[in-house]
């Protein structure tokens, strides 16, 4: 689709949206939200006719890109044969959409309670695990993301969590492995996996065995950095959850459905958790919809027992309806294997090509469509570009990077001192190309900010 310029209609759209809508995570006086007017495949264009490259994938659930036809279809076929429907029923399309996840996910995962999306999944794990144990307390990593909700906010380790943080949720923080960061001063991914599961044993013993329910990672976690665990440490996670009684979650809500290259993280490290939660690239966004894929021990607790909780909209048909066509149609195009095959010979190879280049690029971490630049002062101390949770005039060196990414046809994903690279899963070479070469000119500008 060519973008046709409607900078009236734009105006339009952005008065109404300045006047009534109520943006999140933001002080509504100091956005200035891009008035969108369409998208297609991996980009999107404002009332003006500029087209981005999106290296975001909206919030990292366009997992097949905007506006594929065959799932935009499903939604309209769905809409006109049965357009919604109460949770308690037997629907086909809630039906057949669980039996494709429970087929994907690994081990036993076998029953699937669907959410309205990631933040309800998370919620709803962790219910799950305390009823089931009948043990009040959680454990989180910090550097993770885990939802805006109540529970799921207080499990989050970033500092969204702050004004948030109620203090008496059930939730210990602990610290997991970054070995560019290590909070553990090891050397090596060995020591660092070896540190962080001592690390991890330690909280544990001195919470008491007795009171956890569950430890939940984001198996490799998101918007915190795109840090690839390890070897072994998932491996050892799951020997500790095992040997104290724990439940094992993995928060696969950004990391799910082919965006590191398989079906799911997890499927890199060989290993089953007891509860899966999921969002996201299930259908790619089209429809709101999440959910949490349940091991048969944990199912076999609610098989007599009611399991209290639901939603109004759990399952919703179009929702639902889109998760299956997104499925089909990952299968039919190889869209898994094509994010394995674009991060494996396009991105990673460019983006350490580009920190060859550019002083300002300390660490390049990534797997499948899956990447992080971590952007540094200077490569010797490893100092951030920015300060953590840096804001105004603090953050001048990441708005900067960001404006020239835009200015010429990126949309980048910035958090903190990162740039994620984030494309859809069926990204082309081409497009991917296309991305690397507007990210060399906008890291030009970063290096301007470096010792």
């Amino acid at each position: 689709m060519t973008p046709q310029p409607h900078p009236q209609v734009g105006a339009a759209v952005k008065a109404a949206d300045r006047a009534h809508v109520f943006h999140s995570w933001s002080a509504q006086e100091l956005i200035d939200p891009l008035a969108v007017a369409g998208a297609e495949g991996s980009y999107f264009w404002d009332y003006e006719g500029k087209r981005y490259l999106d290296f975001t994938s909206g919030l990292v659930f366009t997992n097949i890109g905007y506006q594929h036809p065959k799932v935009v279809a499903a939604i309209q076929e769905q809409a006109a044969t049965l357009s919604t429907f109460a949770p308690a029923f037997a629907i086909e399309a809630r039906s057949e959409a669980a039996r494709l996840i429970a087929e994907r996910t690994p081990g036993d995962l076998d029953k699937i309670f669907f959410t309205n999306g990631g933040a309800e999944a998370v919620e709803n794990a962790t219910r799950m695990a305390r009823l089931h144990t009948g043990r009040p307390k959680i454990l989180s990593a910090y550097r993770s993301y885990h939802g805006a909700t109540s529970t799921a906010i207080n499990l989050t380790g970033d500092p969204r969590r702050w004004p948030n943080d109620i203090g008496a949720a059930g939730v210990v923080h602990f610290w997991a492995p970054f070995l560019y960061r290590s909070p553990f001063h090891a050397e090596n991914e060995r020591q660092e996996c070896e540190r962080a599961l001592q690390h991890l044993e330690d909280t544990i013993a001195f919470e008491g065995p007795a009171t956890i329910a569950a430890v939940i990672l984001e198996t490799i976690p998101g918007t915190a950095g795109i840090m690839t665990p390890p070897p072994g440490y998932l491996a050892g996670v799951r020997e500790i959850c095992d040997r104290y009684g724990i439940v094992f979650v993995l928060d696969e809500v950004m990391a799910g459905f082919g965006r590191t290259g398989k079906w799911f993280a997890a499927d890199h490290y060989d290993v089953t958790p007891d509860l899966m939660t999921f969002a996201k690239g299930v259908n790619s966004g089209y429809v709101p919809l999440g959910g949490v894929a349940i091991s048969s021990a944990i199912a076999e607790t609610f098989a007599r027992r009611p399991y209290p909780g639901g939603l109004t909209y759990s399952g919703h048909p179009l929702a639902c309806a889109a998760a299956v066509a997104t499925i089909n149609v990952m299968e039919e195009e190889g869209i898994v294997e094509q994010a394995a095959r674009i991060g494996e010979t396009v991105l990673g190879p460019g983006l350490r090509e580009l920190a060859e280049r550019h002083p300002s690029v300390g660490e390049v971490r990534g797997t499948g469509v899956f990447w992080a630049l971590e952007l540094v002062k200077d490569r010797e101390t490893r100092e951030p570009l920015v300060p953590y949770n840096a804001a105004g005039a603090d953050n001048a060196p990441m708005a900067a990077f960001g404006a020239a990414a835009k200015a010429h046809g990126l949309w980048p994903f910035i958090n903190m001192n990162r740039t994620h690279v984030v494309p859809p899963c069926n990204v082309t070479e081409a497009e991917a190309k296309e991305g690397l070469a507007v990210l060399d000119v906008a890291l030009a500008v970063a290096d301007e900010h470096t010792a």
